[in-house]
């Protein structure tokens, strides 16, 4: 009898887990789309690294680590960033338990490819790519809030305000650039962005 593995059957259900649970949304976000837009964001700050400012970056793995960084929230489900960094107890528990997710969810795969998929799930890779793809994910968020602001809900003020903050203090120069020539499209309608 073949083997069989259930780490991408899991991986797909990524899709049932939502976001923002203390919030009202207009919209519900799960982390299988949340994480599709930090691989995209990520990879566009990686770009925007290594092709405007001349620096080392890779691309590739900016995009793969994105995907997989909130993988374990699959077996943990996602935990209010208010509680998650409330103090730096329940931040290091918390980050215990997603370590212990991840190691469960590698023991989902064969042995041979686990070591390929241990640095995504452990986000354990460069420092550099972990800053790009902590400020994706922190911009994926900021986005989040806009596009709710932009359909009328008012809850996201405040986190609208607290996640571009974040972004602005993480003194990254391909945020920065990010911010200034793509972030306010966000704002537009359909019609506005066909006309630019």
């Amino acid at each position: 009898m073949v083997d069989q593995h259930p780490f991408f059957a899991y991986l797909s259900r990524m899709r049932y887990i939502n976001r923002w649970g203390l919030m009202r949304n207009t919209f519900q976000e799960n982390i299988q789309e949340h994480s599709h837009m930090v691989a995209v964001l990520a990879h566009a700050l990686a770009v925007i690294r290594r092709d405007v400012f001349g620096r080392e970056a890779d691309p590739g793995l900016a995009a793969a680590a994105a995907l997989y960084h909130d993988a374990p929230e699959i077996l943990t489900g996602d935990l209010p960033t208010p509680i998650k960094y409330y103090d730096p107890e329940i931040r290091d528990a918390y980050k215990k338990v997603e370590d212990f997710s991840a190691g469960k969810l590698l023991a989902m795969l064969p042995e041979q490819l686990r070591p390929a998929f241990s640095p995504l799930l452990r986000e354990d890779y460069d420092r550099d790519t972990r800053a790009l793809v902590k400020a994706a994910d922190k911009l994926s968020a900021h986005i989040k809030c806009l596009e709710e602001l932009k359909a009328g809900n008012s809850e996201f003020q405040q986190a609208a305000r607290q996640t571009l903050d974040a972004l602005k203090g993480y003194h990254l120069a391909e945020v920065d650039y990010f911010l200034e020539h793509f972030l306010p499209a966000f704002g537009l309608t359909l019609d506005e962005m066909g006309r630019e």
